[in-house]
């Protein structure tokens, strides 16, 4: 009878501490998953607050020919750095199967030190019945200079253009007196810069200056500077032109 009283006594305390052990191990596995589930919200928390997106731009009924192409601009900002993202589409291209689909084009990425939005203008900046685009791209010195970049479809190409330079000239207008563009740049004087677009890059022929007087120079092909007109004695102020032969400035600008 003893013999079996203690067998019992036995079996009792192993089974008590073996579920005092099977406790302790569901604590400490509880913890783990605790612990693994803060470390992967406090990382998932940490990425959102360092990206963010700061301002978007969707055009499809007014760009390049008309309800066939679309744009869309992303600024973004990664951690201190913000960058900008232009995608251009073309719908049905290489998809006779889904005329309706939108085939991407060209995708181009830019770093940028605009914080402002977009303000972005379509209209015809080469007069070939195509909408163009440009929009804000930088911070300059002067807040009257607007910094932009110059995009210009190519219909043969059925690409969307980025004009290299054109962060260069601020102020950028179509000019019709020309058939060019033309940049108004300010600074202690100020400047009309008239402007070809050659390939993926904008490129002077001519300008008007006012600082010191007045300075009209023409440019050759290959750059070289020709002053065809200086007046010292001229004292106007900021005057934006839309011919520099004979001078014509813009009204109301």
């Amino acid at each position: 009878m003893k013999f079996f009283t203690l067998l019992f006594l036995i079996i009792v305390i192993s089974c008590n501490s073996k579920h005092e052990a099977e406790k302790v191990i569901n604590k400490t596995d509880t913890a783990k998953i605790t612990t693994n589930e803060t470390i992967l919200s406090e990382q998932y928390n940490a990425v959102t607050s360092n990206t963010e997106v700061i301002d978007t731009f969707v055009d499809s009924l007014n760009i390049a020919e008309k309800g066939k192409c679309k744009v869309e601009l992303i600024k973004h900002r990664v951690y201190d750095d913000i960058y900008v993202i232009v995608k251009f589409y073309i719908k049905g291209r290489n998809s006779i199967k889904d005329p309706e689909t939108w085939m991407i084009q060209n995708n181009y990425s830019y770093e940028t030190t605009a914080l402002m939005g977009f303000e972005a203008n379509i209209s015809d900046f080469n007069n070939d019945g195509y909408n163009d685009i440009t929009f804000i791209s930088g911070t300059a010195a002067r807040g009257a200079n607007e910094v932009r970049r110059l995009f210009i479809f190519d219909q043969q190409k059925q690409n969307l253009i980025s004009m290299v330079n054109s962060q260069d000239y601020p102020n950028m207008l179509y000019n019709k007196e020309l058939d060019c563009i033309d940049a108004f740049l300010v600074y202690g004087g100020c400047s009309t810069v008239f402007l070809n677009i050659e390939g993926d890059s904008l490129k002077e022929f001519a300008s008007v200056e006012l600082f010191d007087g007045l300075t009209v120079t023409t440019y050759d092909k290959k750059g070289k500077a020709k002053i065809i007109k200086k007046d010292k004695t001229n004292k106007a102020g900021y005057i934006r032109y839309k011919n520099f032969n004979p001078l014509k400035a813009y009204d109301n600008y």
